[in-house]
């Protein structure tokens, strides 16, 4: 017999001797059968037979089994998808103590995902989860103090939960955490402004991968918060972070490029970032990419892809986008000329004290309508 062939009846025998004992009733046995079928170990992958041993287990109160029905009634599989069900089956496995029904729990009620949004039932659960150690719902509790929602806003109790979070101790520690951690410290909320402690979380977080705190490092060398100012290092984290389709580092890179600033100028490089950005509905880059073609900077003058662009902006309330488009009505480029729709973009944008559509505004006012430009 070669070794494949004695794998394969090793492999039986493991399956025979789980479903034996999984027959009498033996809550881990069940458990473990289930897995197998979950995950196509050891035998073909099926979910209504995984189904029917977590369900055996469950009601003989195995959290982990309670858990893993209500994954399976949440994700619609083996069974058709049924949030009361998988709540049901959380709740069970969460007061027995499960972590991870516990974490999913405030998730579900945060988000409203199934059930009516409950943010102090989120706060409850992530609670319960974050007191056992889990940094997710540590995290997620500092998120609840942080913005205030199903307890009172307190930002030195969010730092504490980001900071348990946070903190590398067996492992590198949450890299989410540590990112909001490091923008606490930028902001000075629940802590001393501290762009060194800032840059500190900011790194360990980028070096983790994290795509936002890698956009904040590239943010903190640009300004020189804390540290000297150092181009190489901006660029390489906006780098990092706009190949993870981070749309603020692709905006802030963009510009790097179009300016020419601390980079060599690259106008192709610049448009196909502001469009990596604006494609993700960062408004920002909307903006830049509508002046780009709307001067014919970089790109061929395209009036009808500039209102484009100025729309999409405008539309997300960018005042310097609703002032541009107002521009383009009165001035009919790329669209039919229309002075209510450039009145109306205008005053949009002087509400948010846009400047040059005050301007515009007055100057419709006295008939002085050499007056009239674009926000840049």
């Amino acid at each position: 017999m070669n070794d494949e062939s004695q794998n394969i009846d090793e492999d039986k025998e493991a399956v025979k001797f789980q479903r034996l004992y999984a027959e009498k009733g033996v809550v881990n046995a069940q458990f473990r059968l289930a897995q197998m079928y979950h995950e196509g170990l050891e035998v073909a992958q099926d979910y209504k037979e995984a189904v029917k041993w977590y369900r055996l287990a469950a009601v003989q109160g195995d959290a982990e089994a309670q858990r893993s029905l209500g994954e399976m009634y949440h994700e619609g599989l083996g069974v058709e998808q049924d949030y009361k069900q998988a709540v049901k089956w959380y709740r069970l496995a969460g007061y027995k103590g499960d972590v991870n029904a516990q974490c999913i729990l405030g998730t579900i009620y945060d988000e409203g995902e199934g059930v009516e949004q409950d943010y102090k039932e989120a706060e409850k659960w992530f609670r319960l989860a974050a007191e056992q150690g889990d940094a997710d719902a540590q995290r997620s509790l500092g998120g609840m103090y942080h913005e205030g929602l199903g307890v009172e806003q307190d930002y030195e109790e969010a730092v504490k939960w980001y900071r348990l979070a946070a903190e590398p101790v067996v492992f590198e520690g949450d890299a989410g955490a540590q990112c909001d951690l490091g923008m606490m410290y930028v902001k000075g909320l629940g802590v001393e402004q501290d762009y060194k402690e800032a840059e500190k979380w900011f790194r360990l977080a980028a070096e983790q991968g994290n795509a936002t705190a890698q956009s904040n490092l590239g943010i903190i060398y640009d300004e020189g918060q804390g540290v000297e100012k150092n181009y190489k290092e901006t660029v390489k984290w906006w780098r990092l972070s706009a190949d993870q389709e981070n749309a603020e580092a692709q905006c802030n890179l963009g510009v790097m490029y179009a300016l020419g600033e601390k980079i060599e100028q690259d106008y192709n490089e610049a448009e196909k970032l502001f469009r990596l950005a604006a494609e993700q509905g960062d408004a920002g880059a909307q903006c830049i990419l509508g002046m780009m073609y709307h001067e014919g900077e970089g790109v061929e003058q395209d009036y009808t892809e500039a209102v484009q662009w100025y729309r999409l902006a405008a539309e997300q309330g960018d005042a310097g986008a609703q002032c541009n488009l107002g521009l383009m009505y009165y001035e009919g480029l790329g669209v039919a000329q229309d002075y209510k729709e450039a009145v109306k973009w205008w005053r949009l944008a002087a509400e948010q004290r846009e400047e040059q559509a005050q301007v515009n505004l007055a100057a419709m006012q006295d008939d002085s309508l050499d007056c009239l430009n674009s926000s840049n």
